[in-house]
């Protein structure tokens, strides 16, 4: 490592497409010092080549792996090779504003934060949506039983909009797109927990830290731009089918539900279908165009129930 005082861990999301303008973003909009990691869990032949390029012309540190990784157990991965005072993981899909890794390091400086997330962006830089600006997470009680909630403040807001922040404020829950952590928050809560592959994860981690007597930061004055991916390409298709299969996703609610004992809703099921529901899309687009109004009832009796049974077969 450098001895910068910022490690960034790059993971993969859900797919490996846009690895590229992602990593090039980060170089081109950081002027903060910092020392580059990123973890490639079998991305495709091309990417891979691409990526050891890269790492050989910038001088970052690529650890390869070749088998799919859940985001949790690439980020350990990464936080075994930080040296730093902080870690930023980013997901390897993201764009980064300039600005963004400096007003992150000065939030967490000025405020003693151990988290610090942007404001998460999605759309593009020229008509951006908020994705999330912070949020809150809550266990309520209901006939004996503890039920867990969630929000994202300000969704699907324009960042102009007067309910979206523009100074730093506290919250309690933030997303891994990105997000700035001090290394040794670990030494006290422990590793990410690897049992939540697809969902929950950023919950479980805002709970830990809350639980250690921990602060969560939103700084507005960084930002970053999430993006779904247009299509799923073919050699993605493997890892977004797994990265948002039931097995994984069951498995997560399962294991934070166990965790800490609270019920989830099966909202969480209903949001990972639909979203891998993009991988359908070349399909939908040709049905809708050859049965007209006659496709939506095919899609919710035929298109989908098989697309899910497929799923287990592959995956359970």
């Amino acid at each position: 490592m450098t001895g910068s005082q910022v490690n960034i861990i790059v993971v993969p999301r859900e797919c490996f497409c846009r690895a590229g303008t992602s990593l090039q973003s980060i170089y081109e909009n950081t002027q903060y010092p910092f020392s580059l990691i990123y973890v490639d869990g079998n991305s495709p032949r091309g990417i891979r080549r691409w990526l050891e390029r890269e790492a050989a012309d910038k001088g970052f540190k690529l650890v390869r792996f070749d088998r799919y990784l859940a985001p949790n157990e690439a980020r350990n991965i990464g936080l075994q090779h930080a040296d730093a005072k902080y870690v930023v993981f980013v997901d390897n899909d993201v764009l980064v504003a300039p600005g963004w890794l400096e007003n992150l390091v000065a939030c967490a400086e000025e405020t003693d934060a151990w988290v610090v997330a942007p404001l998460y962006l999605e759309g593009s830089w020229e008509d951006p949506r908020v994705h999330m600006a912070g949020g809150w997470w809550r266990i309520t009680e209901e006939d004996g039983k503890r039920i867990f909630v969630e929000e994202h403040s300000s969704y699907e807001r324009r960042v102009d909009d007067p309910e979206v922040p523009r100074s730093r404020i506290q919250c309690d829950l933030i997303e891994f797109h990105t997000v700035l952590v001090r290394r040794d928050v670990f030494q006290k809560i422990g590793p990410l927990d690897e049992r939540l592959k697809s969902v929950l994860e950023h919950v479980d981690f805002c709970m830990s830290v809350v639980e250690a007597g921990g602060t969560i930061y939103l700084e507005p004055k960084s930002r970053i731009m999430f993006r779904k991916p247009p299509r799923v390409t073919l050699s993605d298709l493997p890892y977004f089918l797994l990265r948002w299969s039931d097995a994984w996703g069951e498995e997560s609610m399962k294991a934070f539900g166990e965790k800490r004992k609270v019920e989830v809703g099966y909202y969480q099921v209903e949001w990972w279908r639909e979203y891998r529901r993009l991988s359908l899309l070349p399909i939908l687009w040709r049905l809708e165009r050859l049965a007209g109004r006659r496709a939506e009832p095919l899609e919710r009796k035929l298109i989908f129930p098989i697309e899910e049974k497929l799923n287990r077969f592959l995956f359970s």
